[in-house]
């Protein structure tokens, strides 16, 4: 398993969580706009944010939450980071996968339809003492478990631990079909 793992929880207020050789951190990032700014303001800010956070937390893994596609500002923004995070991520090499919301839920409530209180609360069981800023946060929190329940075995299979492409375009093509097995059914990928 990577001993630096950057989950992030997209949105408004991004939560993230990072996993340092043991240590986690996690917090909220707001990125507001202020009165007449565009929203293009919005991506620059992130964009400086992302950067100087992999900077301080090196990870070799990324993993966030993938955007569901409803239409509106909220794909928007949501797609806007991911594709912003991809782009930087390929240029420093580091790895990263989605994880689409049910399969997290499922991962960490036992039920894909989970809701924002029953994630805070598991987080807050989770990682007890820590105080928890709100339902984003805990999303995160949520994703760094996930990505090490899922990608540690994996990892501790090969001598010197990370994850390969063909791990991450397996991840991601199994993504992919469910999103396309959920359009073919009538729903919201």
């Amino acid at each position: 398993m990577p001993d630096r793992i950057l989950a992030l929880d997209f949105g408004t207020r991004t939560g993230w969580a990072a996993l340092s050789d043991g240590h986690v951190e996690s917090g909220v990032q707001t990125f507001d706009l202020a009165r007449g700014e565009s929203t293009g303001m919005r991506f620059i800010r992130f964009r400086r944010w992302l950067e100087e956070i992999l900077a301080l937390t090196r990870p070799g893994l990324c993993v966030y939450e993938a955007a569901h596609h409803r239409g509106g500002h909220a794909t928007e923004l949501l797609v806007g980071m991911a594709t912003r995070l991809q782009e930087i991520c390929a240029e420093k090499g580091i790895e990263y996968t989605a994880v689409h919301s049910a399969t997290l839920k499922k991962a960490s409530c036992g039920s894909g339809r989970a809701d924002k209180a029953a994630m805070l609360a598991e987080a807050r069981r989770r990682f007890p003492g820590r105080e928890i800023a709100d339902d984003n946060e805990a999303d995160a929190l949520m994703l760094l478990e996930y990505a090490r329940a899922k990608f540690g075995e994996t990892a501790e299979a090969k001598a010197k631990g990370g994850l390969t492409q063909a791990d991450i375009a397996r991840s991601q093509s199994r993504y992919l079909r469910g999103a396309a097995e959920s359009l073919r059914k009538g729903g919201q990928a």
